[in-house]
């Protein structure tokens, strides 16, 4: 009898990026606190990582489950607003402070995003996408008549607690979580539920139920970037979550690929650095012209819906970033 040797494990795996991710995250974080290395890098970085935080979460939903849902940004203002008030009340040292604004930010967004979930998905298609861009602009109006929470203002004198350490540290637990997810039970009803929602009624699957999971996940890891965003920021106003950045999210989403955490990670690394180079070039051309790009985010949606539907990666992902499947050994007997 000759046992199969087992094959030997990749180098290349998602433990070992996740490590050399958060290694290089912390070394660029200490060159740039000694100055060795350009703070705007280190922005670009960490508005990489909060939008890999938003775009993966609305692939459970657009990409996954098969919905065209347009409130994310809505989650990410309650998200955001949420864990500044718990940030600017508590007076705790950051290391305490920080974990603790978060999470309420992301149980926050995860509440509201249950109960818009209960309504919403009572409606389906070209509905749920009017009914969840109904709630953001509910959400960005009630906040800007609210004098506790700045108003049309702003809310100001947020502290500083977001690094980027702390948003990489992030990415590695959502990408973690939701991958796990979308390769779990759920993950196959959401697929089943993308494919035929009736067939999935038919066999035992709860769709309302099923579909509101993935929505109350999507909209609570939206509060964590949002809480992010604004530790980071330390300044949040209503017209950072209105409709401009709801289409900026759906390019980053199209853009990668719909049912895709990878193409959701190139998508977002994609345009980010593309939007930064047109404003660097457009700058030094005249001032004024640097807010043209942003002509440019409807335009590429434009462009993606007309030739490549499916984005750079849609429902493909690199091998490495997969959860490790166990092979049971095979024996071959004389």
């Amino acid at each position: 009898m000759s046992v199969a040797e087992p094959k030997r494990a990749s180098l290349v795996n998602f433990r070992n990026v996740a490590i050399s991710a958060l290694v290089v995250t912390a070394l660029l974080q200490l060159l740039g606190g000694m100055g060795l290395f350009n703070q705007y890098y280190l922005h670009i970085l960490a508005i990489i990582g909060m939008n890999i935080i938003l775009v993966v979460s609305l692939n459970l939903v657009n990409g996954y489950l098969g919905e065209f849902a347009l409130g994310h940004a809505g989650f990410m203002a309650v998200g955001a607003y949420t864990a500044a008030l718990i940030a600017m009340n508590l007076q705790l040292p950051t290391a305490l402070r920080l974990p603790l604004s978060l999470a309420g930010g992301v149980a926050a967004a995860g509440l509201i995003g249950y109960l818009v979930g209960l309504v919403t998905f009572k409606t389906v298609g070209d509905y749920l996408a009017i009914t969840t861009l109904g709630f953001n602009m509910i959400i960005v109006n009630a906040i800007q008549n609210i004098d506790y929470l700045g108003g049309p203002r702003g809310l100001t004198g947020i502290p500083k607690g977001t690094d980027l350490i702390t948003v990489a540290a992030c990415v590695v637990l959502t990408y973690w979580i939701l991958r796990n997810l979308v390769h779990s039970g759920y993950g196959r009803m959401w697929l089943s539920i993308r494919e035929n929602a009736i067939a999935s009624g038919l066999i035992g699957v709860n769709v309302n139920r099923v579909k509101n999971v993935a929505f109350t996940v999507a909209a609570a890891f939206a509060g964590l970037a949002g809480g992010l965003w604004a530790q980071y920021q330390q300044f949040i106003t209503p017209r950072s979550f209105d409709y401009l950045k709801t289409t900026e999210i759906l390019v980053m989403l199209y853009l990668g690929g719909m049912g895709s955490l990878s193409g959701s990670i190139l998508g977002v690394v994609f345009y980010t650095v593309t939007m930064e180079l047109l404003r660097n070039v457009l700058g030094m051309i005249s001032p004024q012209l640097a807010d043209l790009r942003m002509l440019l985010s409807p335009l590429i949606l434009v462009v993606i819906m007309l030739t490549r539907q499916y984005g750079l990666m849609g429902n493909r992902e690199w091998r490495w970033l997969q959860p490790k499947r166990e092979e049971s050994p095979v024996g071959t007997g004389a």
